[in-house]
């Protein structure tokens, strides 16, 4: 692995161009190990093509104890900016699927900081941070994605929760989701996620106010990628995006939909929350 870093800054914009490369093969254990905890009765094996979403369990760094920042994540001012802003999560994205990437592989990713912008919400002040990254093999470009990364103030104890908007009716294709503790701890070390809103119950509801612990946006975007090729059989996907609207929570159960897309021949899909509240919609693009 290479990295180009950099002091904290005082400036977070001074990150744009910033650029990360790391390289790891596309290992058939840990893709057997997604399948098992996705209760999947069929799994990728060596050479076949990786689906859609399960490269976020490659490349993600597993750094030492002591550059684990309090939130569990790897403390900022390394590659990701540190804004001031203690609050993180993964807001959405944009994926291009070109190539196959096959189990087995050895592969690499680029990424690169691309944009830095500051905003004021109902929340109170926001910094998103879109990342590009870029994953090939043998020289081939395989996937191409745009990351969003927001970061926020602690919401005051006092604050009113914002009211979700309401999910999409007149599904054509309705499937249940059913979070539990297990199933985010095993998520959180496939993909080694050190998030404490994740598995740690006191953490996430008393430091960062959840009701319960948060279903992973990674997670939820993978497994409607999955619903949306079901959709699809034989269809290559060449496109996803989503964006997280609500969080879900452990032990409250949740429904893949979808429906027509909006451009032709996509698919529109979204995860409903146990109150029917949208809690990320997406599209998926096919060839």
């Amino acid at each position: 692995m290479t990295t180009d870093t950099a002091p904290r800054l005082s400036d977070p914009t001074e990150a744009i161009g910033r650029i990360e490369t790391r390289a790891e093969p596309i290992l058939p254990d840990r893709v057997a190990a997604l399948a098992a905890t996705l209760g999947l009765d069929t799994l990728p094996r060596a050479g076949d093509a990786l689906p859609a979403g399960w490269h976020w369990l490659f490349f993600n760094p597993f750094v030492a104890r002591g550059e684990i920042g309090a939130d569990g994540h790897p403390k900022l001012g390394g590659f990701l900016p540190d804004t001031g802003l203690p609050q993180r999560m993964w807001a959405g994205g944009r994926l291009r699927y070109l190539a196959p990437l096959p189990v087995g592989a050895q592969a690499e990713k680029q990424s690169e900081i691309i944009d830095v912008a500051a905003k004021s919400g109902r929340a109170g002040r926001l910094v998103f941070v879109t990342v590009r990254h870029r994953i090939s093999t043998g020289g081939r470009l395989c996937i191409e994605e745009e990351q969003d990364i927001v970061y926020r103030e602690p919401p005051a104890a006092d604050a009113p929760r914002p009211v979700p908007a309401a999910a999409p009716e007149g599904a054509e294709r309705s499937a249940e989701v059913r979070p539990d503790p297990v199933l985010l701890f095993r998520y959180s070390a496939l993909t080694s996620n050190g998030h404490r809103i994740h598995y740690d119950q006191p953490y996430a509801t008393g430091e960062e106010g959840y009701p319960g612990l948060v279903v992973h946006g990674p997670l939820i975007a993978t497994l409607l990628q999955g619903f949306a090729a079901q959709m699809r059989p034989g269809a290559q996907m060449t496109g996803f995006s989503f964006r997280g609207m609500a969080p879900l929570f452990v032990d409250a159960h949740f429904r893949l939909e979808a429906g027509a897309g909006e451009a032709p021949g996509a698919l529109s899909v979204w995860a409903r929350g146990p109150a029917g509240e949208l809690a990320m919609k997406a599209e998926a693009t096919f060839a």
